[in-house]
């Protein structure tokens, strides 16, 4: 049976490279902030605990069962601006509430115009911030760290 045209067209050829993505096009967004841009983005990842029990009978066996699912705190770096949009997403933790936002990390093509992969962070907070580095003989931006903590993680 023959391929359809639009099948043969969408398999890659035997021996081509697969065209990989690049790091340094992604943006944030969410719902209350729209798009934003940040010079750094990691810690993304999840690790889910191995649960280790030997079976009866068996011996000197270890097994695994799959465990509590842990998320890694997300680290946003960016370059400090008059925009108080984090800041004051930051201060209403620090009053006491819980402010979650659901938050999209994309990943954008080369040209930066259309995304190609995306992370979203559910309920996600504010859990850390780190202040920018002040140095009299620097000339680098000034950039300030936001840590995000959040519930859930699904790739769209």
């Amino acid at each position: 049976m023959a391929n359809k045209p639009d099948e043969a067209a969408a398999a890659p050829k035997v021996g081509a490279l697969p065209d990989v993505y690049r790091n340094y096009n992604f943006m944030l967004s969410s719902r209350e902030m729209g798009d934003v841009r940040f010079t750094e983005c990691f810690g993304l990842g999840v690790r889910i605990h191995p649960i280790r029990y030997r079976e009866s009978g068996s011996g000197q066996i270890v097994r695994t069962l799959p465990g509590p699912v842990e998320y890694a705190e997300v680290t946003l770096r960016y370059g400090l601006t008059k925009t108080p949009a984090l800041w004051d997403w930051l201060k209403e933790v620090l009053a006491g509430g819980t402010p979650r936002r659901n938050i999209s990390i994309a990943m954008m093509d080369v040209k930066g115009t259309a995304e190609v992969l995306r992370w979203n962070l559910d309920n996600a907070w504010p859990c850390e911030w780190s202040g920018v580095s002040f140095d009299a003989l620097g000339r680098e931006v000034a950039i300030e760290e936001l840590k995000l903590s959040f519930d859930t993680l699904t790739r769209a």
